[in-house]
């Protein structure tokens, strides 16, 4: 039994368990190489990018996490005003992306412009997910990281 308990934490810690931070630049196409740990975590080529909720940040994340996220969504009544307005919103901005043989992904322009995004980004690895963020946006958030809310926040969540 522990055997098997064991093989299945290993099967989802390497399922999209993004960790680190890397700095890349944009290419002349716009493109950005995903670290090949990252592609290995992520499995299957296909990559949603998504607005960030409350930051200046793209969200990453795998095909097998947005299945999860839109099973969550579907529970949304249509009579839900304000949760259609943000389906709508959310959902019109993100974007559906395939890795190409090199690892790279092409991020469209209007979610690099929502980023602040230019020449180039700073991939967070967030657990389930990354983000893309400027460098400016990221320096500007990692310097204002305060210990005892970084505490209070592990708590929260149960870590």
């Amino acid at each position: 039994m522990e055997r098997r308990v064991t093989t299945e934490m290993e099967e989802l810690l390497n399922a999209g368990a993004f960790v680190g931070s890397y700095t890349h630049s944009l290419d002349g196409k716009k493109r950005v190489t995903i670290p090949s740990d990252w592609r290995e975590a992520a499995g299957n080529p296909t990559l949603f990018v998504l607005p960030g909720v409350n930051v200046k940040c793209l969200y990453v994340v795998t095909a097998r996490e947005m299945a999860q996220r839109l099973e969550k969504v579907r529970a949304a009544s249509v009579a839900n005003v304000q949760a259609q307005k943000f389906l709508r919103d959310f959902f019109s901005r993100a974007d559906r992306v395939a890795l190409d043989a090199q690892g790279r992904i092409r991020v469209k322009d209007e979610l690099l412009d929502y980023a602040g995004i230019i020449n180039q980004m700073v991939l967070v690895g967030v657990g389930s997910r990354f983000e893309l963020w400027s460098p400016e946006s990221w320096n500007e958030q990692s310097s204002q990281l305060d210990q005892s809310k970084f505490a209070e926040a592990a708590q929260y969540i149960g870590f």
